[in-house]
């Protein structure tokens, strides 16, 4: 079954699980899904083809918008994506990324990308602007540690989400500016954010938006994929904020945060004072610089964050004496 405006192919719920009653992940290679990645920045034995074609995991082109009120398909519980910008805020809920990955969206006249790896938990959004072009992104179906592999229509360049920047194809080496997001429920950002506006469920696919089809997955400690970087320090599936800056990299467990008590803390990271803010009911955390502005950070399982950032400095709760 393939993937059209109005169908849609249960193919990559199929591979999930297949390979965690196997425990085998499909084979490596250097050229799959019409990319070519031999020359990659990345070790290409380490990308791995993720079970379905490109855009095989279809992404939303024109997504809807509805009023909170109106969004009576979500729960407080539920996550979200959440992102205010240009004075406009929009909740992108995970039961509906879980199925896409990717939305390509506007803010005001600002385009961006809102990005989405359930194999991470990792929620990020980028600015798209090179120059005088916008450009649009689409889900690869390759991953590498078992993080999503997006690419862009334009030049087939294959962009790294966690990463941040293009690991082969034309643009290889160029970042993408992140902007920050809010990976939190819908009651803490309905709260905030009263006026927010809510992806619709009518994306022009006939998708159930109930449940998720990784509900086993963030249920086990087992990864469908091998990563670079292993440390057994927390669970593979420990929640942790993830904060880079000035090349400096750190991670929050929510498991040290939870112990620590507090809900907001200053601290230092690649010489900028920061605040990091818990909220212990909607396992939400992000970190605010001295000006008082929110800086993009990812929340992101403890195996994913430490397979890209090996060297990552670690917060506890109790400093070893």
């Amino acid at each position: 079954m393939t993937f059209g405006k109005h169908t849609y192919s249960v193919c990559f719920t199929v591979v999930i699980f297949s390979v965690l009653l196997t425990g085998n992940a499909p084979l490596a290679a250097e050229s799959r899904n019409g990319f070519d990645y031999s020359n990659a920045s990345v070790p290409t034995d380490e990308i791995f083809w993720g079970g379905v074609r490109r855009d095989g995991i279809p992404p939303i082109h024109e997504p809807k918008f509805i009023t909170a009120d109106e969004a009576d398909f979500l729960r407080d519980k539920d996550r979200v994506l959440g992102i205010f910008r240009n004075g406009i805020a929009k909740a992108y809920p995970i039961k509906i990324l879980d199925r896409h990955e990717v939305v390509n969206d506007k803010f005001d006249d600002e385009s961006i990308v809102v990005t989405y790896c359930p194999l991470c938990f990792s929620g990020m959004a980028f600015e798209v602007q090179f120059g005088d072009v916008n450009l649009t992104f689409g889900v690869s179906g390759l991953l590498y540690n078992s993080d999503v592999l997006l690419f862009d229509y334009r030049t087939g360049s294959l962009w790294s989400q966690i990463l941040s920047e293009a690991i082969s194809g034309p643009l290889k080496g160029h970042e993408i500016p992140a902007i920050p997001t809010a990976h939190t429920t819908w009651r803490d950002w309905k709260k905030r954010h009263p006026d927010t506006l809510v992806l619709s469920t009518d994306t022009g696919f006939r998708i159930r938006y109930r449940g998720s089809p990784y509900a086993n997955y963030k249920n086990s400690s087992r990864l469908m994929f091998p990563v670079a970087n292993y440390n057994k320090a927390y669970g593979k599936k420990e929640l942790v904020l993830g904060v880079k800056i000035n090349g400096a990299q750190k991670a929050y467990p929510f498991k040290e945060l939870h112990e620590l008590g507090e809900s907001s803390f200053g601290d230092t990271l690649g010489g900028t004072e920061l605040t990091i803010e818990w909220q212990e009911q909607d396992k939400y955390a992000r970190a605010i610089d001295s000006n008082g502005e929110e800086i993009p950070t990812v929340i992101v399982y403890w195996f994913a964050w430490y397979a890209f950032h090996p060297g990552t400095e670690i917060f506890v709760a109790t400093p070893p004496k």
